[in-house]
């Protein structure tokens, strides 16, 4: 209700002191977007894939930031350069160390899986620095919006209208969120399902987000995850062409949705390089660029091997 009342009292809801505030947020298009909002204060984009790849629960130290900035450098295939992305690590764990110069931190994040696990992170990283006034804004829906992904579909003016639903982190959340950002540090699936089965999670989308990632777990049985076999049956459709390929996976998948455009590119050059190839890329080059612009990929078709 306090959200409705928002949108249509704005003069009332929107006065709260952010003379020295520090939003938290998990994406350059969110943090653009309460940037243009009119909020006060500083905002920080978190870069990095916390449900993926083993790593050190909590604050890293210097060679884990190393071994990440490697991490991310092959996420987007050379895209981005090792020492940006070291410079990048080094500047954003930096602001969550000097957290406690703000008045305030307000975490803004979504309810998909690449968001709660790096929500997961930073309250971790907060557990023994916790800023002197700590809250969070995370939201799975926005009216008007169908289907709502997260907060990058929104307007500044929309963002604007969420800061009343921000809440105070609760020491609840903050041990739940430590549990479940070691349990995706340690890729450790038995924990995380435990993890997930919590009628009233401290982190109520939380649990989602942990089942979607099981989804993509390979088993026995099943030995392609979720988005590998999206990725096959849009091809099996006719859908050859990447962006193609990017619109009917999304039309398919379930929402909110975890992954962009550079993680299926990923994605669809791993199925080619598998041993035997499940994929084959023609193109200029004989893998999908992982980061550049879209129009690069006009010139390529994915089909089966």
């Amino acid at each position: 209700m306090s959200h409705f009342l928002a949108l249509l009292y704005p003069d009332q809801y929107y006065h709260i002191p952010m003379e020295k505030c520090l939003h938290i947020t998990s994406g350059d298009i969110s943090g653009e977007l309460i940037r243009a909002s009119g909020l006060t204060g500083e905002v920080l984009v978190i870069h990095d894939i916390l449900y993926e790849e083993v790593r050190t629960p909590g604050l890293p130290n210097e060679a884990d930031m190393q071994k990440r900035a490697r991490f991310l450098e092959k996420h987007t295939d050379g895209g981005i350069p090792y020492e940006q992305l070291l410079s990048m690590l080094h500047s954003q764990y930096a602001k969550i160390l000097n957290s406690k110069d703000f008045d305030q931190t307000i975490l803004w994040f979504d309810a998909c899986l690449f968001d709660q696990s790096m929500l997961a992170h930073v309250l971790a990283c907060f557990k023994e620095n916790t800023p002197s006034s700590l809250s969070l804004i995370c939201i799975d829906a926005f009216p008007g919006i169908e289907p709502f992904d997260g907060l990058g579909q929104l307007s500044p003016e929309q963002i604007r209208s969420l800061i009343d639903l921000k809440t105070p982190v609760t020491l609840q959340q903050m041990q739940y969120a430590v549990e479940v950002d070691r349990a995706f540090a340690q890729q450790d699936p038995q924990a995380l399902l435990a993890l997930s089965d919590k009628p009233s999670a401290p982190l109520p989308f939380m649990p989602s987000a942990i089942q979607r990632w099981l989804e993509e777990q390979a088993t026995e049985h099943q030995p392609l995850g979720k988005l590998d076999r999206l990725i096959l049956q849009a091809i099996d459709r006719g859908y050859h062409r990447p962006m193609d390929i990017f619109h009917e996976i999304r039309r398919n998948e379930t929402h909110p949705i975890y992954w962009g455009d550079s993680m299926l590119w990923e994605k669809i050059n791993d199925l080619q390089d598998r041993n035997p190839p499940l994929l084959k890329i023609q193109g200029p080059t004989q893998r999908l660029p992982q980061w550049g612009p879209k129009e690069a990929l006009d010139n390529y078709l994915v089909t089966r091997a």
